[in-house]
């Protein structure tokens, strides 16, 4: 009998917090402030993933001109700032990299 209950707990521990938020839109309304706040939660999530892949190499932090994800992704920042063009960012991210790798 131990087993199936563990089997129930397991699955509302898993289904709960998906069915959650679904049974709860719409009737739960959050502070203003919140709601800016949790604005900007996909972008600080994404930055510090770029951050990690480009300034990480076997553990450790590398900050020198052979990192050519770092410089690379350095490029394509300043041409997002200048252009605010995803299609452009990311073709002058990629070419950067890739002309680093090959005459580098």
């Amino acid at each position: 009998m131990n087993e199936w209950l563990l089997i129930a707990l397991m699955a509302l521990v898993t289904y709960l917090p998906r069915w959650l938020p679904f049974a709860l839109a719409g009737k739960v309304h959050l502070p203003a402030p919140l709601e800016r706040a949790l604005d900007f939660v996909p972008i600080a999530v994404l930055t510090s993933i770029i951050a990690q892949t480009a300034l990480v190499r076997d553990g450790t932090l590398d900050i020198s001109p052979n990192n050519y994800h770092a410089i690379a992704a350095l490029i394509a920042f300043a041409v997002a700032l200048l252009t605010r063009r995803l299609f452009i960012t990311i073709v002058a991210g990629l070419a950067c990299f890739a002309m680093l790798r090959i005459f580098l």
